[in-house]
């Protein structure tokens, strides 16, 4: 029998955005999406702002200098 196992990451690769959520790709593949409304710095920020992101570490977090939010991934696997 043969056994398959599975890497699972918990660092993003892209941050994508539309109106209601947050799309965060993982470098496994996975992709995570979350509402805004759980982020009220990120729903009420502007379009420029959610836009001007870095990850931190090796993509285990995001920052938003605009509007100093961090996100680590890991907390939005839990």
């Amino acid at each position: 029998m043969n056994i398959l196992t599975i890497t699972k990451s918990h660092n993003a690769t892209n941050v994508l955005f539309d109106a209601d959520k947050m799309t965060v790709l993982l470098e496994d593949g996975r992709e995570l999406s979350v509402p805004l409304e759980w982020f009220p710095s990120l729903r009420n920020a502007t379009t420029e702002q959610l836009n001007n992101w870095r990850f931190i570490g090796n993509g285990e977090g995001i920052h938003w200098p605009d509007i100093d939010e961090d996100i680590l991934i890991e907390h939005l696997l839990d």
